[in-house]
């Protein structure tokens, strides 16, 4: 069982499980209503804007909101005016759920992939490492930077190398998120890659 309190879900139940928040979270991310969405993404492109890795970072990946996800679309269309290279996450085949990610463009044509989310039809593919700021999206997520998915390990797998010791280069995570999607402490597994830092329409939460 759970309740929203002031905007933060908490649970009844002392060890929810990773399908029990998942659940809860998407519902209460799909309950708000389309200018509480608009006011939210609006919130986020401001805190973003003025975000010393988003200001300095070229190659940016953002994607397209799904299911509820906060829209990063205000942020993108100022990155695009500020001369930034914008990428979007698209399959990679022949992978167990792995990402590529594609240049975007106000004019990129778009398909649907396997899920129903668009992805640019065409563009040279840029590996993983090699951007410098990548904006994720997220079901839930905690205060210590771990971040619920939709479960399917795309970012996890994509970006599995940051784990290393020594990794060739270190893209920024960050998580974009409504605030009512955070609980106080996420479960997670060995492989759960950690965000740098999560952004919500009403706080930054930097991370140790």
């Amino acid at each position: 069982m759970a309740a929203a309190y002031r905007g933060v879900l908490l649970f009844m139940t002392a060890t929810p499980t990773r399908s029990q928040l998942r659940s809860h979270l998407r519902q209460l991310r799909g309950s708000l209503s389309a200018a509480e969405q608009r006011i939210a993404s609006n919130q986020v492109a401001r805190h973003m804007l003025s975000h010393p890795d988003f200001l300095r970072s070229q190659n940016i990946a953002f994607y397209l909101p799904n299911d509820g996800e906060i829209d990063p679309g205000p942020l993108l269309h100022k990155a695009w005016k500020m001369g930034k290279a914008c990428y979007l996450p698209v399959l990679k085949p022949g992978t167990v759920n792995c990402l590529w990610f594609t240049p975007f463009h106000a004019d990129s044509k778009l398909k649907l992939n396997r899920y129903g989310i668009p992805e640019p039809e065409r563009g040279q593919r840029r590996p993983t490492w090699s951007l410098d700021l990548v904006l994720m999206p997220l079901v839930g997520f905690d205060p210590k930077g771990n971040r619920l998915g939709m479960g399917g390990g795309f970012y996890d797998r994509s970006f599995a190398f940051l784990s290393q010791d020594r990794p060739v280069r270190r893209p920024t995570l960050i998580g974009l998120a409504h605030e009512c999607q955070r609980v106080n402490q996420l479960p997670y597994d060995s492989w759960d890659i950690p965000l740098t830092e999560i952004i919500t329409d009403q706080r930054r939460y930097l991370v140790n």
